[in-house]
């Protein structure tokens, strides 16, 4: 057993120098990106316009406020937060999001491995009968008991048991890096897996937004298309009176039934809209189609954000999950480049064992039957036709992509947010010009009739009003339903708060933005 020790003891110092090695390959830079200041050319104003309807309050800029990590409720619909948190709970594209954060973990794990020796135990038991013709040279001999394993007489076979116990240390010591880099890389995969979580929480809140306001609009737009239908059916029994008086032509008749028509054909897609919508709720919600959910939404139920968070361009690359993960994938790739580098070094290993063999169970370990060896090797290639040369090439090259990649992601993210902000500003304008359009339909459509009514204006000239009055109805719900679709556009443009969020998810795998 003291050889045994010296044999253990010898590997572990041996292995000291070794693993202190140097770690070969580029550090990590982050890509450099074109400095930016503001997301347009010129300020924006201040604040949108306002218009004095449902969902036309002003809303204003704060620039470098705290994202909230619920920023639906700022909706301040009991509903929608109850929704959100059901499909957090049970949308599977969240829980295949945490399992594959979860798998990246564990590969990290599995890689630490590598920086400690591997230990293995094994155990063989034979029993064998030489021939006699081979016994002499081939039998085990003389036992630690003084047991004489030999043929009895010329050309006798002898027949024995004979055990073997060993115990096999090995280690393979990061000399140049090579495994210091590759659990680089895997920590860089489960820093970005952690950021696609991170994402899908927050396209997946977006989402159910969406969809909630869509089921808002198209209701609203329903209940538009009902009071169109039943103002043309006042106005078809008006003119049908009129006409069994004489005061109408059948002409008159006949085309208030088509401005009937065209009302009711309206109602059949915006019901189907209105199903299809509720199809994508539950999905969203992880309930089967038959499957419903409580919450319906309406606009007069969601009111709209009026005071707006918005981040620095600086600031935004620290919290779009999107960036942050293709910057983990840059980094990966940096490893990678080590690993290829180190892979083209001289290799090492070191190997102990220790063990005994006997004929007899119980004297294995004896004196006599004991073994050990310690054994260190070193190859290096010399000619592999250029492969590993070759593999650190495109290694280096799958770096460049990546970062290329990253700074592409970084302009789209910019670009994401600078759409969202003229869409806001655009909305505003619309709405305003929407609601104006629909107030000068209506009085021209109020006219329109009572002067029909008096007989001082035919069918035809209140069936354009009403078609008119129709459509400036339908852009103004639209126009409502945009301002606070966009408004949610924006809180996911701007990472959607998801570093302040503590209440689900996995557990943190990497640093968190700093708010300003």
């Amino acid at each position: 057993m003291p050889r045994a020790r010296l044999a253990l003891s010898l590997i572990a110092l041996a292995t000291l120098p070794l693993a202190a090695g140097c770690v070969v390959g580029p550090n990590y830079r982050r890509p450099q990106i074109a400095p930016a200041t503001g997301y347009t050319p010129a300020p924006l104003p201040a604040s949108t316009v306002s218009t004095p309807v449902l969902d036309g309050a002003a809303q204003s800029l704060k620039t470098g406020r705290a994202i909230s990590a619920q920023w639906w409720t700022l909706y301040r619909s009991p509903a929608l937060n109850r929704l959100i948190e059901r499909a957090f709970a049970a949308n599977p594209t969240i829980d295949a999001a945490v399992e594959a954060l979860k798998a990246a973990q564990e590969d990290v794990y599995a890689q630490r491995g590598y920086f400690y020796p591997t230990v293995q135990a094994s155990y063989q038991g034979e029993r064998d009968k030489l021939s006699g013709n081979t016994a002499t040279s081939s039998a085990p001999g003389v036992q630690g008991n003084g047991e004489n394993i030999v043929p009895l007489g010329p050309a006798q076979p002898v027949t024995y048991n004979f055990h073997t116990a060993e115990l096999t240390v090995g280690f393979v010591p990061d000399v140049f890096g090579s495994n210091r880099r590759q659990l680089e890389s895997l920590q860089a995969q489960a820093d970005a897996a952690h950021f696609e979580l991170e994402a899908a929480y927050v396209t997946l809140a977006a989402n159910v937004v969406a969809a909630a306001l869509q089921e808002a609009s198209t209701r609203a737009q329903i209940d538009a298309v009902q009071s169109i239908i039943e103002a043309n059916e006042r106005s078809l029994q008006i003119v049908r009176s009129q006409r069994r008086q004489g005061y109408a032509a059948q002409l008159d008749v006949a085309q208030q039934e088509l401005a009937l028509a065209q009302a009711q054909a309206l109602l059949p897609p915006l019901t189907r809209e209105l199903e299809q919508t509720r199809d994508l709720i539950r999905v969203l919600a992880g309930n089967g189609p038959d499957h419903d959910v409580p919450e319906t939404f309406t606009l007069g139920a969601l009111h709209l954000p009026e005071e707006l968070p918005l981040s620095l361009p600086s600031q935004l690359v620290e919290q779009r999950p999107d960036v942050r993960a293709a910057e983990a994938q840059v980094r990966s790739a940096s490893a990678e480049v080590g690993v290829a580098v180190a892979n083209r070094l001289p290799q090492f290993s070191l190997t102990a064992a220790l063990g005994g063999q006997a004929t007899d169970l119980t004297q294995m370990f004896w004196g006599s039957g004991t073994f050990w060896d310690v054994m260190g090797s070193a190859s290096q290639t010399l000619f592999d036709a250029g492969t590993l040369r070759h593999r650190q090439r495109a290694a280096e090259r799958a770096l460049a992509q990546a970062a290329a990649q990253y700074r592409s992601t970084v302009l789209a993210a910019f670009q994401n947010v600078a759409d969202t902000l003229h869409a806001l500003y655009s909305d505003a304008d619309a709405l305003k010009s929407a609601v104006a359009v629909e107030q000068a339909a209506k009085v021209t459509l109020d006219i329109t009739r009572r002067q029909f009514e008096a007989g001082y204006a035919n069918g035809l000239a209140v069936l354009t009003a009403e078609q008119a009055y129709q459509q400036a109805v339908l852009a103004r719900v639209q126009a409502q339903a945009m301002r606070l679709g966009d408004t949610a556009a924006l809180f996911q443009a701007l990472g959607g708060g998801w570093w302040q969020r503590t209440d689900v998810g996995g557990p943190p795998a990497v640093s968190t933005p700093a708010e300003p």
